[in-house]
């Protein structure tokens, strides 16, 4: 079975949602993960129940995004606290009205070395849980995504990979090769080590010191040992090609193209 490819709207940020989306199904996208941030999404209530109406009437499925900037889950102050779970809630009622498979959840950021983790955590935890029970009614899946570097992250690996074990099973792992890159991440270990609780991968490189979303193989990544564990992964673990703005988008169809290159979706480098 080949495995069906989503894209990332992030390579098209700020540009109308529609046409972004249409021209990521001109260029084969299988999937589309929709990145709500920028202003296009200023008034999302309000553009919900005619936006999902045409979304869901192109030939396309769906996964969510919700804001990835000034968004914190961990932060030190309440009230950013409050007003991320608020939009995490309200991407999760969107993802049920387009059938989208997940909605990816950062847990969170420490900015300063003063700022205690373990309390982190906690807030994480907590915040997670709760999001547990909006999205479990609904029937949509909370891909945990692995976020923060240079120090901002609130988990080692071996914490991360530890954190949902007492969590309801709606709440699964969103790996970010990327991310995982430059935390020095031991990623084919983490693969094995996660992969019955994998929902999805974003897929991208770097040189091992900035988020910079390079496509595969333009930066240091070893790709062939996590390609090999990719293939190990089941087929219902959704690969998302999430390039910088601005990326050309044939980059994404070569991305498409390499991750489909054998039969059975299997990888070679």
């Amino acid at each position: 079975m080949i495995r069906k490819i989503c894209y990332s709207d992030l390579a098209l940020l700020s540009n109308d949602i529609l046409k972004n989306v249409n021209n990521l199904i001109e260029h084969g996208a299988d999937k589309i993960e929709l990145l709500m941030d920028g202003d296009k999404w200023d008034q999302s209530e309000m553009l919900f129940p005619q936006l999902s109406s045409k979304l869901k009437d192109l030939s396309v499925e769906y996964t969510i995004h919700p804001p990835a900037w000034d968004i914190n889950l961990t932060s030190e102050n309440m009230a950013i606290r409050e007003a991320s779970y608020s939009e995490y809630k309200k991407a999760i009622q969107f993802a049920s009205m387009i059938g989208a498979s997940h909605v990816v959840i950062h847990p969170g950021f420490c900015f300063s070395p003063v700022f205690d983790k373990k309390l982190a955590q906690q807030r994480a935890a907590d915040y997670i849980n709760r999001l547990c029970e909006v999205a479990k009614p609904l029937n949509v899946k909370l891909a945990i995504e692995n976020v923060g570097y240079n120090g901002s992250s609130i988990f080692t690996q071996n914490e991360f990979i530890c954190f949902l074990e007492n969590m309801d099973e709606i709440a699964g792992y969103l790996i970010d090769i990327g991310h995982a890159h430059l935390n020095e991440w031991d990623i084919p270990q983490v693969l094995k080590d996660l992969k019955n609780r994998i929902f999805a991968l974003h897929i991208h490189d770097n040189d091992g010191t900035s988020d910079d979303h390079l496509p595969i193989g333009e930066g240091t990544i070893q790709w062939k040992e996590i390609f090999e564990s990719i293939n190990e992964l089941s087929t219902d673990c959704q690969l998302i090609l999430e390039y910088a703005t601005g990326t050309p988008l044939d980059k994404l169809v070569e991305g498409k193209k390499l991750l489909q290159q054998n039969k059975g979706g299997v990888l070679a480098w």
